[in-house]
């Protein structure tokens, strides 16, 4: 027995939904905490996802302290060895390997499991590794298993050939107690690496340029514990403005950064969609006659790769021919496949999708193949005539804070229940 969602479509959405804190934020700022020597940290709007509980579980291997009340995750790092990072929750996750840069960076040493997380295509960790030697560590990797050590890790300069988000952390993470100044050029600039250095700056590290393409930190001695909180999710405000776009009659989002979403703002706008933008909230009414659009996926401040998923769900609705052409994640298709059998009209060619539109779409039995693909099938269900079946639905657990409960509450007819071979 696993778990599915069961969604009768059709019914329309309606009130306001909070957003939680952001999931790719967070899975940084936990590793990131462990470079304290001294003091707890404290971090506050912890969205309640099943990446939190695998990283609690790495943390206990290394013998921290860890603490959840509500929202809030409590570390302390005061008694934590370096022990090898060999659990199973390193293979569940993908941002597991930030371990790699806090435990460098404060021991100099750190063996761990080949990370995991779901299948988007190659997602090599080449670059990461490469910052690592850059600053005096070497890469030894055995059985699947690597181990990065340095008598002394010293500041240097190292550019990124492609503007990662994990290998800009993950260095960041590494060179605070390098000895001297790092400088990473071509560095990404997501608003997810300016809070994790917002946090290790509160820990005491000295770290300049964070949303710039240019980041240097100045090696400290010593770091420790703080209060930090969260920023809002700009994916899950993604995700709902989607919805809100799809089903909604009159929807209200808030708890969002809209600067974080202009480029699907803006893409929503060209659609025809009726919104009005506020400080920290959206409000979305029900629109007729959407626009077809064409959507390139960039690193941020572009179209956000994690929304195109979803996005294209909502072209299936647009009066005309749409498309979308995928440049962080060739094989960030696998919905497609999901949605034509929902009756999507969809053509996939080598890293883009042409989706004709409007169709009509029809309940079935569907897999959410990954996280964003699993929340795509979400918002497919809910505008689907008759019943949507969605298995493997812990990938999207993974991802979203409460996705049915806030769903619900919006008017949606969406629940979780065991289901007999539900992986099939």
């Amino acid at each position: 027995m696993a778990e599915i969602f069961r969604i009768s479509g059709g019914n329309p959405l309606s009130g306001t939904v909070r957003i939680s804190g952001s999931k790719n934020a967070t899975v940084a700022l936990i590793p990131a905490a462990i470079l304290a020597y001294d003091g707890t940290v404290t971090i506050g709007g912890v969205p309640s996802i099943s990446d939190v509980g695998f990283l609690a579980d790495l943390l206990k291997e290394l013998g921290v302290m860890v603490v959840q009340k509500a929202d809030t995750l409590i570390i302390d790092p005061t008694h934590m060895k370096n022990a090898p990072l060999e659990h199973e929750s390193v293979t569940k996750l993908r941002a597991s390997y930030y371990f790699m840069g806090a435990l460098l960076g404060k021991y100099g040493e750190v063996r761990m499991k080949m990370p995991g997380g779901c299948y988007l295509g190659p997602r090599p960790i080449d670059l990461h590794l490469k910052g690592f030697e850059a600053l005096g560590a070497s890469v030894d990797y055995q059985q699947g298993s690597y181990h990065i050590s340095a008598k002394k890790l010293t500041g240097t300069n190292i550019y990124l050939d492609i503007s990662s988000v994990g290998a800009t952390i993950n260095i960041m993470m590494a060179a605070v107690y390098a000895e001297g100044k790092t400088t990473i050029n071509n560095a990404a600039k997501e608003p997810e690496i300016i809070d994790v250095a917002t946090l290790l700056n509160k820990m005491g590290a000295n770290i300049r340029g964070a949303g710039t393409d240019v980041i240097t930190i100045e090696g400290v001695t010593r770091m420790y514990g703080c209060y930090h909180e969260i920023i809002p999710d700009r994916i899950e405000a993604g995700t709902f403005l989607i919805i809100a776009a799809a089903a909604a009659s009159e929807l209200t989002v808030e708890n969002i950064i809209p600067l974080h979403l202009e480029a699907l703002i803006s893409k929503l706008k060209e659609m025809n969609v009726d919104m009005d933008v506020a400080v920290d909230q959206v409000t979305i009414r029900k629109s007729n006659g959407l626009k077809p659009v064409d959507v390139q996926t960039l690193p941020y401040p572009g179209f956000a790769t994690d929304l195109q998923q979803l996005l294209t769900v909502l072209l299936t609705q647009a009066n005309g021919q749409s498309r979308i052409r995928e440049t962080i994640y060739a094989e960030r298709f696998k919905h497609c496949v999901e949605l034509q059998r929902m009756g999507a009209d969809i053509v996939l060619g080598q890293g883009q999708a042409i989706i004709n539109g409007p169709t009509v779409l029809y309940g079935d039995r569907v897999s959410a193949t990954d996280l964003r693909c699993g929340a795509s099938l979400v918002v497919a269900g809910l505008i689907a005539q008759g019943e949507t079946l969605i298995s493997k639905i812990h990938h999207i657990d993974r991802g979203y804070d409460n996705l049915d409960g806030k769903l619900q509450a919006l008017g949606a007819k969406i629940v979780r229940e065991d289901f007999p071979d539900a992986e099939g």
